[in-house]
This record gives C-alpha cells, sequence and structure tokens, in this order.
C-alpha cells in the first residue's frame, strides 16, 4: 500500500521507536524522591524541553495532555471556567475536538460566534475584529486545516486581540513538525501540540500555555503537571513525543522541501492524467505536504474505498448507511455540495517517494476511470 495520508497520523519513526523502548525500562514514577523517580523525571523533563524548544516556548510552558482532543477541551473548557459567563469567537472549518467543547459550553450559557472564510478557506482578521464584543473571552482558531492544509493568519489575529485582553488559542496539530512554527512570533497564549502528527506515538500530546495565562484543570487529582491535568505521567509516550520533537526540529528544513516537491510532482500528474480535477484553496498558504481535490463525477468516499489496499488517502464527506454528508469545512469555503462529496485529500511524508507518488496518481486516475 502506498499510503498518502499522513494528515490523518504518521508511521513511528524508527529513531522514536527505539526511544519509546528504552523509556520502557525506567519505571520509576517521575513524582517520587528515589533513584527509579529522579530518573523518570529526567526523562520527563528532557521531552518537555525537547517540545518546548520545537515551537520556540519555555519548557515550564508545556503541559503534557493525551492527545489533541484533551489539549483543545482543556484550552477551551479550563480557559472558560475561569469566567461566569463570556463570548467566543471560533470558525466554521474547526475539528471536532474544537466544534464540540463549544457546543457543550455553549449549552452552559456561554455566547459562541463562528465565523466563515475566504474562497480558499482561509478566516479573514477582519471578520473577526467585526464580531468582538465587550464581553469576547477567547478565540480560537486552527493554525493549518486538517482537510485543506491551508494556514490560517494566525499572526494577524493575535495582533488584533493583544491590547484588548482577549486570550487566543490555537489547534496546532496539523503544523507543528511539518512546517516551521514559532509561538512566541505568532502571539498565541495557547496551542495544541499532538505527537502522532509527525512520527511520533499516538497517545500523547501537549498544550503550550503561556506564561500568566489563567487556566482552570478539567480533571482533578493530584498536582501532576503544574497541579492543572493529574495522572501519572505516560514516560515512554512522553520520551517518544521528545524525541520526534528532537529530530523534527533537526529535520525541519529537509522534510518542507521534499513534501513540496513530491506533493506538487503528485498533483501535476493528476492533473495531467484528470484534467478535470479542482484544487481547493489553491491560492492559499498551504501545509508542504497537503492536497484537497475535487474531482467532478465522483464520490470521494467511494473512490477512496476503491482504492482499497492499494493507495491510503481520505475523503472529507462523511458516510452512514449509504448516505454521504459534505464537509463542512469545504461548504464553508463556497464549494457546492456536489463538489464538496467529490473531494479527497491526500497528504504526504518525509517518507514519500518520487516512485510513490507516480505509481498513486496512476492508481487513482484508473479508479477514477471506473467511478
Amino acid at each position: 500500500m502506498i499510503y498518502l495520508d499522513h494528515n490523518a497520523t504518521t508511521p513511528v519513526d524508527i529513531e522514536i521507536r527505539d526511544a519509546i523502548c528504552d523509556a520502557l525500562n525506567v519505571f520509576g514514577n517521575a513524582s517520587s524522591s528515589h533513584i527509579a523517580g529522579k530518573e523518570a523525571h529526567e526523562l520527563l523533563e528532557g521531552a518537555r524541553t525537547a517540545v518546548a524548544e520545537l515551537i520556540g516556548a519555555s519548557p515550564e510552558e508545556i503541559i503534557f495532555t493525551s492527545g489533541g482532543t484533551e489539549s483543545n477541551n482543556f484550552a477551551i473548557i479550563g480557559f472558560v471556567q475561569s469566567f461566569g459567563k463570556g463570548h467566543i469567537i471560533s470558525s466554521r472549518i474547526e475539528h471536532p475536538s474544537v466544534t464540540n467543547p463549544l457546543k457543550y459550553i455553549e449549552k452552559q450559557g456561554y455566547g459562541v460566534t463562528l465565523v466563515g472564510t475566504d474562497h480558499n478557506g482561509a478566516v479573514k482578521p477582519e471578520d473577526i475584529l467585526n464580531e468582538l464584543r465587550s464581553d469576547t473571552i477567547l478565540v480560537t482558531i486552527m493554525h493549518s486545516n486538517n482537510e485543506t492544509g491551508v494556514i490560517q493568519p494566525i499572526k494577524e489575529i493575535a495582533a488584533i486581540l493583544k491590547d484588548r485582553g482577549i486570550v487566543f488559542h490555537t489547534d496546532a496539530a496539523q503544523s507543528v513538525g511539518k512546517a516551521p512554527l514559532n509561538i512566541k512570533a505568532l502571539g498565541c497564549d495557547m496551542a495544541t501540540i499532538v505527537s502522532h502528527k509527525f512520527y511520533g506515538p499516538k497517545g500523547i500530546g501537549a498544550l503550550y500555555l503561556r506564561k500568566g495565562t489563567r487556566l482552570h484543570p478539567i480533571m482533578y487529582g493530584a498536582g501532576h503537571e503544574r497541579g492543572l491535568r493529574p495522572g501519572t505521567e505516560n514516560i515512554p509516550a512522553i520520551a517518544g513525543f521528545g524525541k520526534a520533537s528532537e529530530i523534527a526540529k533537526r529535520d525541519m528544513t529537509q522534510r518542507v522541501e521534499h513534501t513540496e516537491r513530491v506533493t506538487g510532482m503528485l498533483y501535476r500528474k493528476l492533473l495531467d492524467l484528470i484534467p478535470e480535477i479542482k484544487l481547493n484553496g489553491k491560492t492559499a498558504r498551504k501545509l508542504p505536504n497537503t492536497l484537497n481535490i475535487s474531482i467532478k463525477g465522483i464520490v470521494g468516499a467511494d473512490l477512496v474505498n476503491s482504492l482499497n489496499d492499494t493507495v491510503a488517502i481520505s475523503a472529507g464527506s462523511a458516510c452512514h448507511s449509504g448516505t454521504c454528508t459534505p464537509s463542512d469545512v469545504l461548504l464553508a469555503m463556497g464549494l457546492s455540495p456536489s463538489e464538496a462529496l467529490s473531494a479527497v485529500r491526500i497528504s504526504t511524508g518525509k517518507d514519500t517517494t518520487e516512485d510513490d507518488v507516480l505509481k498513486a496518481s496512476e492508481l487513482i486516475a484508473k479508479a477514477v476511470r471506473k467511478q
């Protein structure tokens, strides 16, 4: 199988696998004061430093979590719990781990406004500005979209919020490890980071929490992670996360150049074989590894299923009991329901070869002709 679904998850890199296996031998509880506990604590803090250095943060600003969903819930629910009521702004293209917590807090009496995007799938900073209210307490906008790869104007939005005392969270799950990201330069107060999106293990993530940003725990227990996220730390997974961060920082330039090259080659070959394809978010700034294309006359989910074990890609539409629902992200960009239903996402990785993309394009074109 040619694997072109790296925005869903990535294979665990061999160096990272070795780091996880080595950490399994460090069995101590990182909160214990004896030598076994100290060894675990050293691994924990070494990984925290590596994650922080990858995004340009300080180690004490990194809170380990179980992954992106927990980090997003923590950022949204944990923050608004500091207020009796208030108003939150987000967008129509967010991941469900953002939109569903927003639905939850809306039921608790908080105001929620979702802004749209331009035709490329980018949120417009002026729309955020226009929706600000006197009781706006939080804005949460993803750094890059998981379906289209479109990078959002985070720095520009942060500049609008900076002098207004409004906290800004970004879900950077798809961006960290795939493209350079400096959290201080962006101006965010909170950011979600996920290990398995850049060759680390699943079930581990982090929340960047800028110094001075208040946050209430959403779980209660002992005093782990600055008293904000209780529970004995998963040292092997954290060690893998730390190693993934070290490697991503080391290899970032090479990764970006490689994925840009093979992704561009794939698109040109597909366009040659299937001239009617439409690249969604064509002129936007995007992740170097992501293509979202609509192919007239097909249903994306059917194409994904027909490729079966030959090429792994994904569809934005959700299909249940024979009925497909168009992607909310693509509809927000102004695509028609039929265009949205015909879309597929293709995402390359650091180990994707030129041969992979040439073979995959042939197999995709062949499958399209059979639809």
